[in-house]
């Protein structure tokens, strides 16, 4: 396969992950906890805290946060507040210093990397504010990756499919350097759905695109999730996205909390008019989500 061959210096360690799915299936009770199934994440009492020379810096402060299936989550807060702390440990990427984070049943505070690795390559997708798009590869083959190393049938299909509907049916051979910032991140959306995942976490989707190409790469990213009924939790400074989606929690030293957004509108122009500076997520008259044991 010539596209394998090609992408076998980039995709070595993936390929290595695709062969742990298959030894471990056998062992998935090793991690699987008996709980609600609507409840795709289930997070208690984490904590996260890091040494620093002398001192110990607490980053995230007795967490809890539930999310069910099909929901879409935005987590907001002024940079440095933990946030993106938060969401990688969410998806796996990272160890709770203590606590419990439960995805699709696994308890991946209870796991090591390689199992967190295959529970990611299972139920896990990503769209990334830096893109992350693979340079020496083309439109199509950065969307076909994630399906070829599943061995998931018809993967060029699919991911020409997914192109398409991002509006990129015309760019399937340019290469990322050929392509501007909206595109790019175009271009990671329907990778992160090409798999299917039942959730997908996006690390400020938005963050490096200015609003008007922001607002139609938001508008795509929910038409998709919509589409497949995938969960999403996103971490965003922007608080008009965070409206968009069913809940919203905020940041604030480590600690996280229950807020609404609702958008405000210019009578004039029809155009949402919130602010996305961190004053006002500060101000959002947060209520503290209940502790649950």
């Amino acid at each position: 396969m010539v596209l394998a061959v090609k992408l076998f210096p980039v995709a070595k360690v993936f390929v290595q992950h695709r062969k742990l799915l298959e030894i471990n299936r056998a062992n998935k009770a090793f991690f699987i906890m008996n709980s609600n199934s609507e409840n795709i994440l289930k997070v208690r009492a984490l904590t996260k805290s890091v040494k620093l020379e002398e001192k110990t810096l607490d980053l995230l402060q007795a967490v809890n946060l539930d999310v069910n299936a099909g929901d879409t989550l935005a987590i907001v807060g002024s940079s440095g507040s933990g946030k993106t702390t938060l969401l990688s440990i969410l998806a796996g990427l990272d160890l709770p210093t203590t606590g419990e984070v439960y995805l699709k049943n696994h308890s991946l505070h209870q796991c090591n990397e390689e199992q967190r690795s295959q529970i990611r390559a299972n139920h896990v997708g990503f769209i990334f504010q830096q893109f992350l798009l693979v340079s020496s590869l083309t439109a199509l083959e950065n969307v076909m990756l994630p399906a070829e190393l599943a061995n998931i049938d018809h993967a060029e299909q699919l991911a020409k499919e997914l192109l398409a509907q991002v509006e990129l049916a015309d760019r399937t051979d340019h290469y990322p350097s050929q392509l501007s910032g909206g595109e790019q991140q175009r271009v990671g959306i329907a990778r992160a759905f090409i798999s299917r995942p039942d959730i997908l976490f996006a690390d400020e989707p938005t963050g490096n695109l200015d609003s008007k190409t922001g607002k139609h790469v938001a508008d795509l990213l929910f038409e998709l999730n919509e589409k497949f009924g995938t969960t999403l939790v996103l971490v965003t400074h922007d608080l008009k996205l965070a409206a968009r989606c069913q809940r919203q929690v905020t940041m604030d030293s480590g600690s996280l909390s229950e807020i609404q957004i609702t958008p405000q509108f210019d009578p004039e122009t029809g155009n949402e008019t919130a602010d996305k500076n961190d004053d006002d997520i500060n101000a959002a008259s947060p209520v503290k989500i209940a502790s649950e044991g």
